[in-house]
């Protein structure tokens, strides 16, 4: 630290007049609805309040709803006033029901018929004047025609506008957009002014039962002009109380000292302690610059306490290493070196007894980051293939279709390089079709020779298939492997006849030959790179319970696919953690169902640019590897995890304004089996917005390379299980250490924000 005869010298700046975690326009708006307007001031820091695309969704639009060949509804479409939400109207019979969408759930806004919905159904309408807006998570789609083509390009625009200027929102102003939106609702009289009972009822929508004795007198500390009313600075003193982070104020008061500032050097003790890499004078320079809201400050390399909050807010005081949510790794090794995000009956969007089939699944996953699909193939009427899950009341689509699917939306989020899970049931004519749609739809993007023809059985990298699909399916018998036949990718395990195979679509498969794994060769063996063996999830923990090493040095050099089995007929996962635990490359999960197995895979993939390939660790890449994931040894590394608070916890019965979560936090490791442990702190009763625990949880790991940390938050519940509030789940080898912020996830994969839990973490490795 410095010492106090400098502190003592040094110029304070004047402090900014609210604190980073409060907006400055807070003030609810005059009835009048002029400039003091709370959203339109909050559209306003936008910088598109003057933008006419902009303004003319809030003037709103009469849009058709298109939902089949005769359902075609006219809604009244509206942007609401912050800037983050869209207002919808709809009838239902008797009386008309409202609704909002937000800006933030949305996943792509498409322009055209460029949905499944809008080229079956919208061809009464001219392509120029429709749209689809498709939604992360399971929400349908939600096509639309407008009136006119400016209308529909008018709403394209703007929702491009908002979702860019939502990416690059700070966490302060997530939080300042937050709160706008709960004071307009709990201004009942929209009045400007809000009473005690408006105020409790701001208190409830944001998740908090406040003693009544305790509120009204925070309530009259700041009733100023002592008129049992709250308006400007008064409703904004009580949000800067309200908002307080005690715990943020103590550690950086640690550091400051009595002026109550961080100097450059004081900001860069801080950094040391939180084993920042990189930490340097220089970097608190720049730290500095990039997040103190005081130009005082900043002209002096001064940060304030705003400042602080500022910086633990942003991605660079959050949990995740910002180094690693870009492609930071090697990306040159063979395609047997890397987990593989995979997708099982990708066509589903939801069970495998009667759910509905359709292209759009195959466009989410994509946009999850996917780069192994699976085609269920089958006979169709015509002489055209089709995709469904055989002998049940799935709905049909075409295989054409799910190949200019591909084509469209494949690359959109990683350039890396997506492998085709052929499930083949044609005869020989429509696999023909089919190898002909797959040519003439792909073109050059379709791998069909060997890229290297000095070594043609050898996997290229993901970096040398940039940009090129790959067919995984059976090969005719000039490929046969030496231990059997050639055989089908399917789910079930029992002997099958042989096929003919066609010789068109035999073409087509290079480097991902599909073939029967019975039994682990033999070292004297040679691998055979370009086969890859699919096994139930059930065949894959035997060999992993069996033959641990031997399955791990298998994996070394050849691709593995692990499915779920049949049995589950809701289309549940099954963990993919003990499959990676064992370097199985291509985990086929059902995407289209929620739960922990999905949050481990979004986990696994979320660093790397969320590219879909993650290199395995080295221990799973070496030919001759000693590792077993079922004795991974003694252990090598202790995490350490103080969970201090939560903030602004989402409500999850918005149906009763009086229901208040109790939250508690758990956190999970995921590893290999030694490693796997869960462990948890009390629950804070009645608290949502801003509940404190203080508790240590701490982990012996003796395999981190392979581990993931996933953080919940639940609402406790004495007499049933417990409802989920939210996650968040990472590789533990790209966790940071010290005071971080974790940001928290729906269910659904959707960002929470501005929910947060505050932790302090330390990695102890020996």
């Amino acid at each position: 630290m410095l010492c106090g005869r400098w502190r003592s010298c040094r110029r304070r700046p004047e402090e900014p007049s609210v604190p980073a975690q409060v907006a400055t326009s807070v003030a609810l708006a005059p009835p009048d609805g002029g400039s003091r307007r709370p959203g339109l001031r909050a559209l306003k820091k936008m910088g598109l309040t003057e933008d006419e695309d902009v303004r003319a969704m809030l003037q709103g639009s009469r849009l058709c709803k298109i939902r089949s060949r005769t359902w075609h509804k006219e809604r009244l479409y509206r942007l609401q006033e912050d800037g983050l939400s869209v207002w919808f109207q709809r009838r239902i019979p008797r009386a008309p029901s409202q609704h909002i969408f937000f800006v933030q759930h949305i996943e792509a806004v498409r322009e055209g018929h460029q949905s499944e919905g809008l080229r079956r159904f919208g061809g009464a309408f001219p392509p120029a004047r429709c749209l689809t807006i498709a939604f992360k998570g399971r929400r349908k789609n939600l096509d639309l025609a407008a009136a006119t083509a400016e209308e529909a390009q008018r709403w394209v625009r703007g929702l491009a506008k908002l979702r860019a200027r939502l990416d690059a929102m700070s966490q302060r102003e997530r939080l300042d957009h937050w709160i706008h939106a709960y004071l307009h609702r709990a201004d009942s009289d929209q009045d400007s002014k809000m009473s005690f009972k408006e105020i409790k009822s701001l208190l409830r929508m944001v998740n908090v039962d406040m003693n009544d004795m305790y509120a009204y007198r925070l309530f009259k500390e700041c009733d100023h002009s002592n008129n049992e009313r709250l308006e400007g600075a008064e409703i904004e003193e009580f949000l800067r109380r309200l908002l307080k982070r005690p715990e943020l104020e103590e550690i950086f008061h640690r550091y400051s000292g009595e002026d109550r500032v961080l100097s450059a050097p004081e900001l860069l003790e801080f950094l040391e302690d939180q084993r920042e890499d990189g930490a340097t004078l220089a970097h608190a320079q720049k730290l500095i610059h990039t997040y103190e809201l005081n130009e005082t400050a900043k002209q002096h390399e001064l940060m304030t306490l705003d400042g602080f909050m500022m910086y633990l807010l942003s991605p660079e005081g959050a949990a995740l290493d910002p180094a690693h949510t870009c492609v930071f790794q090697d990306m040159g090794q063979p395609l047997s070196h890397y987990f593989i995000s995979s997708s099982h009956n990708t066509y589903l969007t939801d069970s495998q007894i009667g759910g509905l089939s359709s292209t759009e699944a195959y466009v989410r996953a994509f946009a999850q980051g996917c780069r192994c699909v699976e085609l269920d193939c089958w006979e169709g009427p015509g002489g055209e293939p089709i995709i469904y899950h055989g002998h049940t009341l799935t709905s049909k689509i075409l295989f054409r279709d799910v190949v200019q699917t591909v084509r469209d939306h494949a690359f959109t989020l990683s350039p890396y390089p997506v492998i085709l899970s052929l499930e083949n049931h044609c005869g020989l004519e429509q696999q023909a079709v089919m190898a002909h749609h797959l040519r003439t739809i792909l073109g050059d993007a379709l791998v069909t020779q060997g890229l290297d023809a000095q070594n043609p059985e050898e996997l290229p990298s993901p970096e040398q298939l940039k940009g090129r699909v790959l067919v995984k399916g059976k090969k005719l018998p000039a490929a046969r492997s030496e231990d059997g036949r050639i055989l089908s990718d399917q789910e079930e395990e029992e002997e099958e006849e042989e096929e003919e195979i066609s010789p068109e679509l035999s073409a087509l498969v290079v480097y991902c030959c599909a073939t029967r794994l019975r039994t682990l060769r033999p070292n004297p063996v040679p691998p055979q790179p370009c086969q890859v063996s699919s096994l139930s999830e059930r065949k894959a923990k035997k060999l992993i319970r069996e033959a641990g090493n031997s399955f791990v040095r298998h994996n070394a050099h050849q691709l593995t696919r692990v499915y779920p089995l049949g049995l589950r007929m809701n289309s549940a996962n099954y963990s993919p953690q003990e499959m990676w635990n064992s370097g199985c490359q291509l985990v086929a999960l059902n995407f289209q169902t929620p739960g922990y197995e999905m949050d481990l895979n979004a986990g696994r993939f979320l660093i790397n640019g969320q590219c879909g390939y993650v290199l395995k660790p080295a221990c799973l890449r070496q030919p001759d590897t000693t590792f077993d994931p079922e004795c991974p040894g003694p252990p090598r590394t202790t995490l350490t995890i103080q969970v201090l608070t939560a903030q602004q916890l989402p409500k999850l019965n918005t149906e009763k304004p009086n229901s208040i979560v109790d939250p508690l936090v758990r956190v999970e490791v995921h590893g290999v089996p030694a490693d796997c442990a869960r462990k948890e702190t009390n629950y804070v009763l009645n608290n949502g917005f801003n509940p404190r625990w203080g508790q240590t949880l701490q982990f012996q790991l003796r395999a981190p390379e392979l581990a993931l940390v996933r953080f919940v938050v639940e609402d406790y519940d004495a007499t049933s299980p417990n409802d989920f509030v939210g996650q968040f789940t990472l590789p533990l080898d790209s966790l940071k250490q010290g005071y971080r912020h974790i940001h928290l996830l729906s269910k659904d994969g959707a960002s929470l924000s501005p929910a947060t839990l505050f932790v302090h973490i330390r990695v102890q490795r020996f």
